[in-house]
């Protein structure tokens, strides 16, 4: 099996080797550039990157810029890195269509777990991925979701929220267990975030909505009701 390609972009050269040396001992195949105006060039020359991680401040062409062209043409996953922490600016990423956003300084050991756990899932190929949860329907394979049939679109976090509360349902969620699972490290911070990516789960689901219960004071469950 070929190693999967993935692009580093940032103009920092030592951030670059920190980051490939982690993913060259996890067997990733790593292309790098140091401005925007770099890596599409790369992107323009290479049709098999599974994955772009790219810096928001560089030379050239920002990572905004980046992201917004590499979006023209491609469906790739994106990995924004950032020395901001400003809600506003990780929401323009999302905006964008970026899967994952990291503040630096960070571990590398997150942003590799946070690599795998996308490229599982985009490079899952299991024909017997779709999962129903009443009338949720989730295609793992295809990354899609309907709610009664009809398409539903959710960015790469709500999707993942989503399979892991119909993967856990009945179970009584903390809001603790389900930012360190779904986010895939611990968490220090406020607990709106999850209030706010269930929120906006909500809000796309319909009448799947009523599905994901509040427990007040905890977090929430997953649960069908029973007609």
């Amino acid at each position: 099996m070929n190693k999967l390609r993935i692009l580093v972009v940032d103009d920092e050269s030592r951030m670059r080797k920190l980051v490939k040396d982690f993913l060259v001992r996890k067997d990733y195949e790593v292309l790098e550039a140091g401005d925007g105006e770099e890596a599409m060039e790369i992107f323009y020359n290479n049709n098999d990157i599974a994955l772009v991680i790219l810096d928001v401040m560089m030379p050239k062409m920002d990572g905004w810029s980046t992201c917004r062209e590499i979006r023209k043409i491609s469906d790739v996953p994106i990995i924004m890195l950032t020395a901001k922490s400003e809600e506003h600016d990780e929401l323009l990423g999302f905006e964008l269509g970026v899967d994952e956003y990291i503040s630096k300084p960070f571990s590398p050991k997150i942003l590799i777990a946070r690599i795998d756990a996308i490229l599982r899932r985009t490079n899952n190929l299991d024909s017997n991925s779709v999962v129903t949860a009443g009338i949720i329907e989730i295609n793992k394979a295809a990354h899609i979701v309907t709610v009664n049939g009809n398409p539903v679109e959710l960015s790469f976090k709500e999707f993942e929220l989503l399979q892991y509360f119909v993967e856990n349902k009945g179970i009584a969620l903390s809001r603790e267990k389900i930012l360190n699972s779904v986010w895939n490290y611990d968490y220090f911070g406020d607990a709106r975030t999850i209030d706010t990516h269930v929120k906006k789960l909500r809000s796309k689901l319909g009448e799947g909505a009523n599905y994901i219960k509040t427990i007040w004071g905890m977090g929430y469950k997953f649960e069908i009701d029973e007609k």
